[in-house]
């Protein structure tokens, strides 16, 4: 949490020292670049601390005024040039006057609006920082960032209802699948079963895929990113009528965010199931079903993931689908010459 700053003249050291930090969790963030340790806050946690700054070689800078901001703001990638602040507090530190070689500021940010989660994407990310600035007339101001990491608890959803839906191809395949419920949290078992009511055609195997979808944009800049977050076989051979497969789906086991919906009317983050049908032809056929993910706040503390990484960075590891200006309901398609939907 330290930077050393100062362009053509006297060089200062910052260093943030966030409070109760012995009580408070941690997260490590990759950027584009390097990997940074955060703190966690939630919504309704001030943000309270000291800055030390320290003035090389013992001298002093003249200034008009120091003062320090927090800021929450999203950050799209094709449009790098704007940034979207939500959010800016200040608290004021000094008027104008003169830096001594060690000074210590205190600030206070005890109602910071912090309505979003921190979130690295792969075309947005929204981050909350500190932002220190010693303001200069006739030379470059002095400033220091430091970013925090910020996550919501939710309260467990009132309505819940299980998702059980009949789809198949006309006088070829009919199948129900059903799901205990349509809202999960985040270290949730997803449970459900698949049943055969009508097999015509030859299946050679069955998998269920868990899909994320970034919207971010709107109008000729909407961008949607679908990525497999993981994908397994549920099912090895030709079923027969009346058949029944389980389905088991740990989500524990994976880095995940809650559903984000329009955040800030900037972007979107949803979850789907995916399940594919694949024939002796190589045929895909294939249904999504949007889940719904949620923040559970764990009794024994604060639950995070080890790592919050950007997208283009687990790219090597998982199979990414990637479309652009889709609408939601759209699927990118699995095989260009063969492959369909079952209608419902």
């Amino acid at each position: 949490m330290k930077g050393l700053f100062g362009r053509f003249g006297t060089s200062c050291n910052v260093e943030f020292k966030i409070a109760d930090v012995e009580k408070r969790k941690t997260i490590e963030v990759q950027t584009d670049k390097a990997t940074q340790k955060l703190y966690i806050f939630t919504e309704a946690e001030p943000i309270r601390g000291k800055i030390l700054a320290k003035v090389s070689d013992g001298k002093k800078i003249e200034h008009q005024g120091i003062k320090v901001d927090f800021v929450g703001q999203i950050e799209l990638f094709y449009d790098r040039g704007n940034h979207y602040e939500f959010t800016s507090l200040t608290n004021e530190l000094a008027g104008p006057g003169e830096l001594g070689p060690e000074t210590t500021f205190e600030f206070d940010f005890s109602n910071a609006e912090k309505q979003y989660e921190s979130y690295n994407g792969i075309n947005v990310r929204l981050r909350y920082f500190l932002k220190f600035t010693i303001i200069r007339s006739l030379a470059t101001n002095i400033t220091k960032e430091q970013d925090i990491w910020v996550i919501n608890f939710q309260s467990p959803p009132e309505i819940n209802n299980s998702i059980k839906m009949e789809v198949g191809i006309e006088d070829c395949l009919h199948i129900e699948f059903e799901y205990g419920r349509s809202k999960y949290h985040l270290k949730d078992v997803i449970i459900g079963k698949i049943y055969f009511l009508l097999v015509r055609i030859k299946i050679k195997y069955m998998e269920l895929a868990l899909i994320k979808r970034e919207s971010t944009g709107s109008g000729p800049n909407l961008y949607n990113e679908s990525e497999t977050l993981t994908k397994y076989e549920i099912m090895d051979g030709a079923p027969v009528r009346g058949e029944s497969i389980p389905i088991r789906l740990f989500l524990g086991g994976f880095d995940l965010t809650p559903t984000y919906r329009n955040v800030h009317n900037k972007f979107s983050v949803k979850f789907y199931l995916n399940l594919v049908l694949v024939d002796e032809e190589d045929r895909r056929y294939f249904k999504q079903q949007e889940i719904t993910l949620w923040r559970k706040n764990a009794a024994s503390g604060i639950a995070v993931n080890a790592m919050a990484q950007p997208e283009t960075r687990k790219k090597k590891k998982k199979s990414t689908k990637k479309s652009s200006n889709k609408s939601e309901g759209e699927t990118s398609p699995q095989n260009s010459e063969k492959k369909g939907s079952l209608d419902d």
